[in-house]
Order: C-alpha cells, then structure tokens, then sequence
C-alpha cells in the first residue's frame, strides 16, 4: 500500500466520522427534551421575576404568558399601555402571578433611567429582549426608506441599544447571584445577507454575535445567553401569514425554550432549523437574483391587509 493509498483512506475515514458526527449533533435538535432537559424549577430558580420587552403582542407576549405559567412573575413592557393593561389582566387571570407595566417606547432616546428605577428591587432571573421593528411594512431597497434619517435611528434604538442597555441592567444582578437567562430574539434572516431587509437584518445579526460573545464571557458565571432566531410566526409583523413552516407564538416559544441549553444561538424549533440549512444550501446569487428579489417584494404586498400592521412590537 503506498503512500497515495494511505491518504486517501485517512482522507475518507475523516469524512465519515465528520459526517457522523454532525449527525448525532443534529439529532439532539430533533430530542430537545432528551439531550437539553431542563427541571421543572429551572425557572423560578433563576429569580422570582422575568423581563420581557415588547410583551403587548406577540412572541414577547407568548413568552411573558409562559414564564408566568413557570411560575414567574412578569415585567411586561412596551409602548401602548392599553394593549400591555389587557395583557396583564390576561396573564393573572390565567397565572396567578403578579404582573408588572412600564410603558416606554424603545424608538426613543433617554429612556433607561426610567427602566432601571422602575425594575430597582425586583429579583429578575429572566429576561427576554424581543423587541424590535421593521424600517417599512413593504420590503423595499434601503435608500427608498421614508424619512431614512429616523428610520436609522430608530433601527438602532430599538433593536440593537435596547438589548445592549437592557443586558447593562440586569446582567450585574445576575452576575451577583450567580445564575440567570437572558434570551435575544433575533431572525431567521440573520444567516444570510437578505436584499429588501439589509438594515433589519444586520441588526439581528448584531444581535446574534452580541448574544455569543455575552455567552462566552459569563457561562462561567452560571449566566445563560442565548440569540433566538425564528422565521416565520405568526404575528402581526409577518401579517398573521399561516403555512406549514409559520409557528403560533405561544408553540414557537414554548418550543424554543427547550433548546436553552442547547447553545448560544438556536432557530427556536425543528422546522425552522430545516429551513436554515436548506435556505443556506441556496447559492446567493440565486437568492440576490433580480427576479427573486422583485418576486420576493411582490408576495408581500399581496400578504399586506388594508390596514397595514405596526412596524415594532
């Protein structure tokens, strides 16, 4: 056997067990419970209270609810205090559990102080930054945004300085106890560059990287921090779409948060994990293609209702 034999059999067995070995790691996404169980405590062990921002509707809403029915109290927190009453009356209603209202509009600046008074004393375990907004209802280039000026602003704010500054709360009480979960909810269109979306989507990446990166530095603390990043679910954002692959709120939560141990960044559920990987197989100049780009913007003006949804949550 010469040399050339010998390479190419150590070159093929590599293979194999690299293949084997992504196997059995995607396999456990398939069992969450099994390979990422998590006690039936876990919760309330972190802290008495949960965080969550953009809770009026929604995924934020689908998380407030669950953590509640963990046995957690609630902060919920967005800028319609009408729609955040009507929440908190449902979730004690269903719960028992006490629920907390700050109304603040995470568009705007100089809003932190405020937050931080309002959450001083309370013992929070989790917290959830979900908040975020599109810069349009329809997808469209990024120089053809209205106002553009604000719409970068507000981008910003709400879904990129509201994370980071929530995390600066929060994180040191955590770190002082020793334990806690903080989840980012990102987007499925962070994993590729997505034409239509360019500034909604680097800010989910932002979040992705900033979730790994908090991830890496405070796990030794006993500190979870995971980037959730779903595709399509069914909320007022996505214009209430219905398909096999579009989740309820209440299932993509209640599915994502058994895939907390799972890592520093997971798609929240089995389908939409497929969906990465065969969106990710695509070349980008199938998907940057001028004709899937206009056919893309062309779906969702057809999906838009006759009142156009809020762009944040």
């Amino acid at each position: 056997m010469d040399l050339m034999e010998l390479f190419f059999i150590f070159l093929g067995s590599a293979v194999v067990v690299y293949c084997g070995v992504k196997m059995l790691l995607f396999s456990r996404m398939l069992f969450p419970k099994m390979w990422f169980p998590l006690p039936k405590s876990f919760f309330t062990s972190m802290g008495e209270w949960a965080v969550v921002t953009g809770s009026s509707e929604g995924i934020g809403r689908a998380y407030a609810l669950e953590l509640a029915t963990q046995g957690m109290n609630v902060v919920i927190m967005s800028r319609t205090k009408e729609k955040l009453d009507h929440v908190a009356e449902e979730i004690g209603n269903a719960t028992g559990q006490r629920v907390k209202v700050i109304v603040v509009d995470f568009t705007e600046e100089n809003i932190f102080s405020h937050i931080e008074e309002e959450l001083r004393g309370l013992n929070v375990g989790v917290l959830v930054n979900n908040v975020a907004m599109l810069p349009s209802h329809i997808p469209q280039p990024f120089l053809e945004s209205v106002e553009q000026e604000q719409i970068i602003e507000k981008q910003i704010n709400c879904n990129v300085k509201t994370m980071m500054k929530m995390c600066k709360i929060i994180l040191p009480r955590m770190e002082n106890r020793g334990k806690g979960v903080i989840v980012n909810v990102s987007s499925g269109v962070a994993a590729f560059s997505c034409p239509l979306f360019t500034l909604y989507a680097s800010t989910k990446v932002f979040v992705d990287r900033f979730s790994e990166g908090l991830h890496a530095e405070y796990k030794c603390k006993g500190i979870i921090v995971q980037a959730v990043a779903p595709f399509a679910v069914c909320t007022r954002m996505s214009f209430y779409t219905k398909s096999i692959l579009t989740l309820s709120t209440e299932d993509f939560v209640t599915k994502s948060l058994q895939y907390l141990r799972a890592g520093d960044n997971t798609y929240g559920s089995i389908s939409h994990i497929i969906l990465a990987w065969f969106l990710q197989c695509i070349p980008l100049k199938i998907l940057h293609a001028d004709s899937i780009i206009k056919s893309t913007q062309d779906f969702v003006k057809h999906l838009r209702p006759v009142q156009e949804p809020s762009t944040s949550t």
